[in-house]
């Protein structure tokens, strides 16, 4: 991903954001599937569990969330107090619209003993019926911590439940929900980019199908990916996640060559964010996201859960 903040209209664009998070005394938080020129304007980038540590302990008055709704919304349930702004109101994620509340709760209904364990990547009505929350970095260590004797309930992505199930040796059903970036990268697509690249060890997110994961050298999380590959003297990589990934990478390794799985793996939620979105958020302190606190007392609970065992 080109770095595009060198322009001069966007220089003068991060020089009023700038001041502006100064005044506003805010902290900006992006994620590493945001465009390439919202990663360099943030204080702090990573994955939502990073991200959601960093909105549970900063000091800032103001929050600006680059990311999608439920990453605005973990961030308001964590901090109440703090104005949590979402550049990008529409800015959604398809696999969270998978699991909608009412039918979670008519599946909890219908297993009342199991435990219930979802994936930040749901609604904060869902969080609020979940025993645990849990991201792609820490879903195995949630599940272990689990007694072996329960079953758990996994909302709402197939891909990252299966995946939890083989590693944590835990009996988890899984809700039918799937990421549609992730799920567009087939097995065929990795065997074409091992063709092209020989040498290169193939990363994956664990939000991939399984004939994926199965391909690959290293399953983790969009963090884990990029520290085994700034840790790891391989100089090749293929990477089976999001595209906005190879900003941090080629950024944190220049002397190391990364290729795509595949090209398609592009989320346009995460596209939405603009450098005029985040000044004009910041100008006028909108859009707010506000979690009900009825809501966010229950999801509280359930995120303090994962917060503790991370």
């Amino acid at each position: 991903m080109n770095n595009t903040t060198s322009s001069p209209s966007n220089k003068n664009l991060v020089k009023e954001i700038l001041s502006w998070k100064k005044k506003r005394e805010a902290v900006i938080l992006a994620h590493v599937y945001q465009p390439g020129e919202i990663q360099d304007i943030a204080d702090f980038t990573g994955d939502s569990l990073f991200l959601s540590q960093q909105a549970a302990k900063t000091k800032a008055k103001v929050i600006v969330f680059c990311g999608v709704q439920f990453m605005a919304e973990t961030a308001s349930i964590l901090s109440p107090e703090k104005i949590v702004l979402l550049p990008e109101i529409k800015a959604g994620c398809p696999l969270a619209d998978m699991a909608p509340a009412e039918k979670v709760k008519s599946k909890i209904k219908e297993l009342p003993k199991a435990v219930v364990i979802s994936y930040v990547n749901s609604s904060a009505v869902v969080k609020s019926l979940s025993d645990y929350c849990c991201t792609s970095a820490n879903a195995v260590q949630i599940a272990r911590s689990i007694p072996t004797e329960k079953e758990i309930l996994f909302f709402p992505d197939m891909n990252l439940a299966d995946f939890t199930a083989k590693k944590s040796k835990r009996k988890i059903i899984p809700w039918p929900g799937f990421c549609p970036t992730h799920y567009l990268l087939t097995r065929d697509d990795i065997i074409k980019a091992k063709e092209l690249h020989p040498q290169a060890l193939l990363l994956v997110h664990p939000e991939c199908r399984p004939e994926v994961c199965n391909l690959a050298d290293y399953i983790g999380s969009t963090r884990g990916i990029i520290k085994f590959a700034s840790n790891n003297p391989a100089k090749e990589y293929i990477i089976g996640t999001e595209m906005g990934i190879f900003h941090p990478l080629k950024k944190n390794n220049p002397d190391k060559d990364f290729f795509p799985a595949s090209e398609n793996m592009i989320c346009q939620n995460m596209k939405l964010i603009t450098l005029e979105k985040v000044l004009h958020s910041l100008k006028k302190l909108e859009p707010q996201v506000i979690v009900p606190e009825d809501i966010r007392k229950k999801s509280l609970k359930a995120l303090n859960r994962m917060i503790e065992i991370s």
